[in-house]
């Protein structure tokens, strides 16, 4: 079998290729607005990732992007996976999710007051969605993941939440935080400007331990509020937990009468109409959604049970409260997009993302590199490992960015936009065509030669 596989890239599939690095891109005018931004922005940028600090080379400034594809300010142009870190599930500057914000353009862009917009796309998500009773729409997925932690401590009347290590829920004070040197420990601050007494509510333990979580509602008794974890975990690798775990989460929380939040910023809308929790058919107490749901436009957005939600201000006393939370613009995009998901993307989506990864599987087994590509639904992710699951952060090599490093820029050199972190997922979007996908897997292939040879 291994051998059949071997000659079939030896000859078809991999043959014709040289395995030397393609020449570098130009990127003369992204170096000279990169100085010049670096006059105006910490670091040149308005968050840090984009910075390229674990990859090659200044980073590159964007100028248009239509379907799959981006051009950046020397005239490049990419086949991009990042699609601006998730939300772009139909790719750049799709047709319906434009015509539909520029109609709500000729009307104003914002106006602090209800619209009938906000009626449309909560209907759109509450009518499809098994999960949700109410929702409330904020203007980040860190505005989402914030307030959702504020209205579990609410509703349950304690303060502690369990987050657990490698699962990202955005910048707010209480889960910026790292684990501590024990099994259960209160988080350490991982940012500058966090007080100490903030982390100490929050509690971090590794993934994938069940005796961990088991220890800390022990060691805390009655006093967590909820458990929050990543849908699926996409932020630190592809850390794909099995059901049986999760089912853990949901009868230890019910059984200790704290919450399960399901933070879907990435998941929500991308695995699915009912993202992570119908992935896993478990039934999270409260869940928090961004990217998708606009439609590229900043948007976020909490829901759980009418009887939670009623805690929110102004029917109860957990506030929060936003100008621009249900902004007509971002309503208009998510409620385009969201109609073209539900009219059938997903099935096709998903198997072109399978048969995509496949082809990558069936390369690295037959060269026998140390890599293992990890996938669910339309998310993949390219891991320098021999492991063949990853379910916790600690089981990353950080050594093996390295090859990242080379892979990315040698994916540059020949057209193909990876986000730029060795941590980060990619994304297929229905705009991908078997082309772009035929020449971004021979390209993969090429750029792997180079960090193997």
């Amino acid at each position: 079998m291994i051998d059949s596989i071997k000659k079939m890239f030896s000859s078809s599939e991999s043959g014709g290729f040289h395995d030397g690095s393609k020449p570098d891109i130009s990127r003369e005018k992204s170096a000279q607005l990169y100085e010049k931004a670096k006059q105006y922005f910490p670091g040149g940028v308005n968050s840090p990732v984009r910075a390229f600090k674990s990859v090659h080379g200044v980073p590159l400034f964007i100028e248009k992007g239509d379907g799959c594809h981006i051009w950046d300010a020397d005239g490049n142009e990419f086949i991009d996976f990042c699609c601006s870190w998730g939300p772009l599930i139909l790719g750049h500057n799709n047709e319906k999710v434009r015509e539909s914000v520029t109609a709500a353009l000729q009307n104003g862009l914002s106006f602090g007051a209800p619209t009938v917009l906000e009626n449309e796309l909560a209907e759109l998500i509450l009518q499809n969605n098994r999960y949700l009773e109410k929702i409330r729409f904020v203007s980040s997925g860190t505005e989402a993941v914030m307030s959702a932690i504020r209205l579990a401590r609410g509703y349950t009347g304690k303060d502690k939440i369990i987050k657990f290590e490698g699962c990202y829920h955005g910048h707010s004070d209480s889960l910026l935080v790292k684990a501590g040197s024990g099994l259960v420990t209160f988080g350490e601050t991982s940012s500058a400007g966090v007080p100490k007494s903030f982390a100490d509510e929050t509690i971090v333990i590794p993934l994938n331990d069940k005796e961990a979580v088991k220890t800390a509602f022990e060691q805390f008794k009655d006093q967590v509020a909820a458990i929050i974890i990543e849908g699926i975990p996409a932020n630190n690798g592809l850390l794909i937990q099995e059901k049986e775990y999760v089912e853990y989460l949901r009868a230890i929380t019910t059984e200790n009468k704290a919450l399960l939040i399901f933070d879907e910023v990435i998941t929500g809308f991308r695995l699915g109409f009912e993202g992570a929790a119908a992935y896993y058919d478990i039934q999270p107490d409260i869940v928090t959604y961004g990217k998708i749901i606009g439609g590229g436009m900043p948007v976020g957005a909490y829901g759980a049970s009418s009887e939670i939600m009623s805690y929110i201000s102004p029917d109860g006393g957990v506030y929060q409260a936003g100008t621009l939370s249900g902004n007509p613009i971002a309503m208009a995009a998510g409620i385009a997009q969201l109609s073209v998901l539900k009219s059938g993307v997903y099935k096709s989506l998903n198997n072109k993302t399978k048969e995509f990864v496949e082809a990558l599987r069936r390369f690295v087994l037959a060269k026998n590199y140390k890599v293992k590509i990890f996938s669910v639904g339309s998310i993949f992710w390219i891991a320098f490992t021999d492991q063949e699951a990853i379910r916790a952060a600690s089981d990353i090599d950080p050594a093996s960015m390295e090859k990242y490093k080379v892979m990315h820029r040698e994916l540059l050199n020949r057209g193909v936009y990876f986000g730029p972190s060795g941590y980060e997922v990619g994304f297929v979007s229905h705009a991908h065509t078997k082309t772009d996908l035929e020449k971004t897997k021979r390209a993969i292939f090429e750029s792997l030669e180079v960090v193997f040879r």
